[in-house]
């Protein structure tokens, strides 16, 4: 027997190969513990967890559903690029985030459209003086490249806007090497580890910027594809909407003050 030291919703963990290798929850796919697994596997492990009462908690979580569903994977651990629950269906992205409206079960998603460009935004709470920008971005490049064991071209920009961090990772299919680790997944760990629920066997991740703590109050991923997602304005939240009408009354009211003032 063997520990999988990078999943801990795993079972029958067994040495092949001088490699640690286990069968993923909820799905029996086996995964190999010397890297990530997949956000689709570990995704289909935590609803299995959840629903078994099985999962770990931390001891001040609370519920939260949003964005988490039991997902239909590839035995390569990747996305289907067409998820169901029950007679409702919607394409999603490699990251297997939805990107379209949800439809009936005829529903055709012809391929799964890959996210090149993931923005993890965070939050800090309040400080007497801002961290430093150097270090802070040196932490999150050390973090995201050893623990996470993803290539450091990969990760754009780390941008520090008191409070906001911002951290850019980017990578498109071609760039990917066949064992590289894949930005979704690297995505997908990190906010589970600074959100408290880490997918790592006994290994929590201690933010700390030149040997201070530090607490993070929001964290926020945003996915950009390489194809625009296809929603329909009738799925576009009240608050986005009214967001773009007062845009377009802006604008409009900019263009009639300027024809008036060139008569």
């Amino acid at each position: 027997e063997c520990v999988c030291e990078k999943n801990k919703r795993v079972t029958n963990c067994r040495v092949d190969n001088a490699r640690c290798i286990c069968d993923a929850v909820g799905s029996g796919v086996t995964v190999d513990c010397t890297t990530l697994t997949s956000k689709c596997l570990l995704m289909k492990a935590e609803v299995m967890g959840s629903k078994s009462g099985r999962r770990e908690k931390p001891k001040d979580a609370f519920e939260d559903t949003d964005g988490l569903y039991d997902p239909e994977c590839e035995n390569s651990g990747a996305f289907k690029a067409k998820q169901c629950n029950g007679t409702t269906c919607w394409c999603v992205n490699t990251a297997g985030v939805r990107r379209t409206d949800k439809h009936d079960a005829d529903l055709k998603c012809n391929r799964l459209v890959r996210t090149t460009w993931i923005i993890i935004e965070m939050k800090h709470a309040e400080r007497t003086a801002p961290l430093n920008a150097e270090s802070l971005k040196k932490f999150f490049t050390d973090t995201i490249t050893n623990r996470y064991l993803l290539d450091g071209r990969y990760i754009s920009n780390v941008l520090y806007e008191n409070p906001y961090i911002t951290i850019d990772l980017k990578q498109n299919s071609s760039d990917q090497s066949p064992r590289g680790v894949d930005i979704a997944d690297v995505a997908y760990y990190f906010e589970k580890d600074v959100k408290g629920d880490s997918i790592f066997h006994n290994n929590v991740l201690n933010v700390s910027i030149d040997n201070e703590a530090l607490t993070l109050e929001r964290t926020v991923v945003y996915y950009v594809d390489e194809i625009a997602p296809e929603f329909s304005m009738k799925s576009l939240t009240p608050g986005l909407i009214a967001v773009i009408v007062v845009v377009v009354i802006a604008i409009v009211a900019a263009i009639v003050v300027l024809v008036s003032s060139n008569k």
